[in-house]
């Protein structure tokens, strides 16, 4: 029996889980990885930190299932999207830490591009602080010497996927969902637009090779000699394909450090009027693109992880739930986590965070409790942006991520959303869409109408709210939002 190999490279650590031909997890491994923050604002990551953890965990991954190389028919990539690494052609050493997708550094160079919308028709996407091109461009701008060196071909741009391939194979390749969170890709070429790479100043020369998500790249060196690299997707849209949202009007929700909501729309881009973004939700060889409409959440998760690390309110993640479940409400707070500006559908990098609502009767477990509130009702106004761009009423919503193990919560988002809530069996989704991948590329599985009937879930969560309460909440929430605008 073979097996199939996920690799995870996610925003705080990189995993990799080993799945059998039932998409059953047989064994995992978890590093994390230092998160570097230079000045307010800024985060960065040190690629050769990820890389040697990387390999660290396919080699603890193969060894707990008591397997070696020989026993995997291929491995897949997962990565966090947009953050951006340049590293050195000949050497392999980066040029600099890699600037991670929430990072804020470029917002005061956005401007100079033009009207937030200028490149939206082509790349789906508004001009934010999110997307890699930016962050390759101050890279250029800030590295002395750089530009000179991109230009004579000397190094090398990808996001995380691209970096990893290239450590694996020594092949400069991207996939189809990560190049469509650069700002650089025409989604309807699925190709670099020179028009926009001009107007960047960014040197064609470092960009990688635009490739499908479910492709064979090469064989691997190293602990995974010989065997083939056959997927790369950006985290969510594995999500999107763990999930197997392979039929349009089908979404998922992915509860992590951010929190991402995908809703497939098919072989066409529906560009967004409601402040959500058109990205690629996978290509596989030989086929049509896929297209999704995404509301991106900058902090969910990390908000409970800032409760802990920041505040001291809880000691663990895990303490959360009994907190916010020992008070009946939110006693009258607001707790809206703009730490890096709003991102979908308002996209306002002046936002800071704010918690409204304070009196003398607020107690930490009210704070607990509208931390937790504050991801629903984030999920529900990227929710209401998709129904408006879809014409489509969700009907309900798959969920995935660590945070799915909170019942409070997802019956919160049932309320609010005034839909069932389900979790599948494997949590782990996107690693799970990255197996997938790669086993469709090497014939490991048929095709999508199996990986389909694999599909289990675990658990459901029903709307019981009282209409009038939902709406009442709802309202309150969005004046607590308007509280963080022009901050900064």
């Amino acid at each position: 029996m073979r097996y199939i190999a996920a690799i995870d490279q996610g925003t705080t650590s990189s995993r990799c889980i080993i799945f059998d031909h039932h998409g059953a997890v047989v064994s995992s491994s978890n590093r994390e990885h230092r998160q570097i923050f230079p000045r307010p604002g800024w985060v960065e990551h040190d690629p050769e930190e990820i890389w040697a953890n990387v390999k660290t965990v396919v080699r603890h991954a193969l060894d707990e299932a008591g397997l070696t190389r020989a026993d995997l028919a291929a491995v897949g990539i997962t990565n966090q999207r947009e953050t951006t690494v340049v590293w050195d052609r000949r050497t392999g050493r980066p040029v600099h830490n890699a600037i991670v997708w929430q990072d804020t550094r470029t917002d005061t160079m956005l401007p100079s591009f033009g009207h937030p919308d200028v490149f939206r028709e082509k790349t789906g996407l508004p001009l934010a602080t999110y997307f890699a091109g930016p962050k390759l461009r101050w890279l250029l701008d800030n590295v002395p010497g750089l530009r000179e060196r991109a230009e004579a071909g000397e190094v090398l741009f990808g996001t995380i996927d691209t970096w990893l391939i290239w450590n694996l194979t020594g092949r400069h390749l991207t996939d189809v969902t990560n190049a469509s969170r650069t700002l650089l890709m025409n989604l309807r070429s699925l190709a670099w637009d020179d028009e926009i790479i001009e107007a960047m100043g960014i040197p064609r020369a470092m960009l990688p090779e635009i490739r499908a998500s479910v492709e064979v790249y090469g064989e691997a060196t190293g602990d995974l000699a010989g065997v083939p690299v056959a997927a790369a997707f950006g985290d969510q849209q594995a999500a999107l394909f763990g999930q197997t949202c392979f039929a349009v009007g089908d979404a998922k929700c992915t509860y992590g450090t951010g929190s991402f909501l995908l809703l497939n729309t098919g072989t066409r881009p529906v560009v967004s009027q409601h402040g959500l973004l058109t990205t690629v939700g996978y290509k596989i060889s030989g086929q049509q693109a896929v297209y999704a409409l995404e509301g991106a959440i900058a902090v969910t998760g990390s908000l409970i992880q800032w409760l802990r690390d920041n505040l001291g309110i809880i000691d663990s993640a895990d303490e959360i739930e009994a907190l916010a479940a020992s008070v009946e409400d939110n006693g009258g707070c607001y707790l809206v986590p703009a730490f890096a500006g709003l991102f979908a559908p308002h996209w306002r990098t002046d936002a800071r965070g704010v918690l409204a609502g304070l009196t003398g009767y607020i107690t930490k477990a009210h704070i607990a409790r509208a931390a937790l509130e504050a991801s629903a009702w984030q999920t529900r106004e990227v929710v209401d942006a998709m129904n408006a761009d879809s014409k489509v009423d969700l009907t309900g919503l798959r969920v995935d991520g660590g945070m799915t193990a909170n019942g409070l919560l997802m019956q919160f988002l049932a309320d609010v959303l005034d839909v069932p809530v389900v979790r599948p069996v494997v949590s782990e989704t996107t690693s799970l869409g990255a197996a997938y991948g790669a086993g469709l590329a090497v014939g490991y599985w048929p095709d999508l109408a199996t990986l389909k009937a694999q599909w289990q879930a675990s658990a459901q969560w029903s709307p019981a709210m009282d209409p009038a309460l939902r709406d009442r909440e709802l309202a309150q929430w969005r004046k607590a939002v308007q509280r963080t605008l022009d901050w900064a």
